[in-house]
């Protein structure tokens, strides 16, 4: 069986949870007997195209192709130049004619390559992973209310209007008209939560469509419990994983350990605050986390951006990790990555994380926006002597890449055999796209 797995990013070049998601995946199929595995990646500026092609290889390991791809519609997540998707990434499909095409996103890439498998190849199947709500949502995919960040519970076109005023209720009809069309030439879709699952479902794509598969992580080392230094100490060390913006509720994390007491808190605790991208946010939420910052003085420490490989030894000076998203999240990396290294999670009580994070078997939820609920659920963490082991013993290990890309197959396989077709024979032999 020959699969070729479609990213709108390169994990050495755009490091977010759904690029490594995917890449895992690619790596997973390349460990399993009579698979071929390709990886297509979409790239753009700064960095610069070759000429005459869209295609380019920038010394990436061998079955792994970038795809430049500029001119892209964010609203209709359309790519515009469908020219070179015709003549280049049809290229890709006619030399590699793969079994299945499994779609991680296709921001950037545009839905029209869906269209350019269904024609190229009608007997290949093709599946979509879905990582946040985009094709529902506008907002980046959030499905938080612009302006006051409510979380929003429904979508359509009168309600998308309301938080846009300048797009009309008719171009989000023509939008999700569009969106589900192109979607609908798709066989399966994966969603690695339920919720998420869930909320594609509301919005009108088949249940029988769907399967939930978690994402395999690819990480070797686990980092020990951080070494107390007599009994009496306490697991006193949070930190928080994530960029900066105002989605991710670093702030209202911050708001919370300003809060705390100093008779609670201590001399012994310390908030551990690894991320970046702050300086392009908004200039309001920049102030709003200065002020923060400066508020909580020694007790936050700011560690900078980190790459995914760095995050075994990060956690070895690690008891707790916080999650204050205040939007819906559906499987965040940090959580697998968390709970492979036997970390307890603190986390808002909503979306992906409310069904991965179970309240008091391996974590503690708080209500999502909440800095005085928060306040209580770290108090607790500082204060309950065996908290911290009970729920370290309620984590049960996450999937790893071989065993995600083990699912993926039988799925692959099961729906092969529904649609009446062939099973696809091994296959090893690597062609050359010259």
């Amino acid at each position: 069986m020959r699969v070729l797995v479609v990213s709108h990013g390169h994990p050495t070049m755009s490091l977010g949870g759904a690029e490594i998601a995917s890449y895992n995946l690619h790596k997973g199929l390349q460990a399993a007997e009579g698979i071929d595995t390709h990886y297509l990646a979409r790239v753009g500026a700064p960095t610069p195209r070759h000429a005459g092609t869209a295609l380019m290889s920038l010394r990436q390991r061998g079955g792994e192709l970038l795809y430049y791809a500029e001119e892209y519609d964010h609203f209709l997540l359309s790519n515009r130049n469908t020219e070179e998707i015709e003549r280049d990434f049809v290229r890709v499909l006619r030399d590699l004619k793969p079994d299945v095409v499994h779609f991680h996103h296709f921001i950037g890439l545009g839905l029209e390559c869906l269209f350019a498998v269904r024609d190229t190849l009608p007997d290949a199947l093709i599946v979509v992973t879905f990582h946040e709500y985009l094709s529902i949502c506008h907002h980046h995919g959030q499905m938080v209310k612009t302006g006051a960040f409510k979380l929003c519970y429904r979508a359509s076109p009168t309600d998308c209007n309301a938080c846009f005023p300048e797009i009309s209720p008719g171009r989000f009809l023509a939008r999700e008209t569009f969106i589900k069309g192109m979607l609908n030439l798709a066989d399966h879709f994966v969603s690695p939560s339920q919720f998420l699952a869930d909320r594609y479902q509301d919005w009108g794509l088949a249940p029988e469509r769907f399967s939930v598969i978690e994402n395999g992580i690819d990480v070797a080392e686990t980092a020990p419990p951080r070494p107390l230094p007599d009994k009496t100490s306490r697991r006193s060390r949070f930190a928080y994983f994530g960029q900066l913006t105002p989605y991710k509720g670093a702030d209202v994390l911050i708001d919370a350990v300003t809060r705390i007491p100093d008779s609670v808190w201590g001399e012994d605790a310390i908030l551990l605050v690894y991320g970046g991208n702050l300086d392009r946010q908004p200039e309001a939420y920049k102030k709003k986390f200065a002020e923060l910052v400066e508020s909580a003085g020694r007790r936050v420490r700011f560690c900078g951006a980190f790459q995914n490989h760095e995050m075994p030894n990060l956690m070895r000076s690690v008891d707790w990790v916080v999650m204050p998203s205040i939007w819906w999240e559906n499987s965040p990396i940090v959580i697998q990555e968390a709970f492979f290294h036997g970390r307890p999670i603190l986390s808002s009580n909503i979306g992906g994380m409310a069904e991965k994070i179970v309240d008091e078997v391996n974590g503690l939820h708080f209500r999502s926006s909440s800095p005085e609920d928060l306040v209580d659920c770290m108090t607790r963490a500082l204060s309950e002597p065996d908290l911290w082991s009970r729920l370290r013993s309620g984590i049960t290990p996450p999937l790893n890449h071989v065993q995600c890309a083990a699912q993926h197959i039988q799925l692959y396989q099961r729906l092969i055999e529904q649609r009446g077709m062939p099973m696809p024979a091994s296959r090893t032999a690597t062609p050359m796209i010259a």
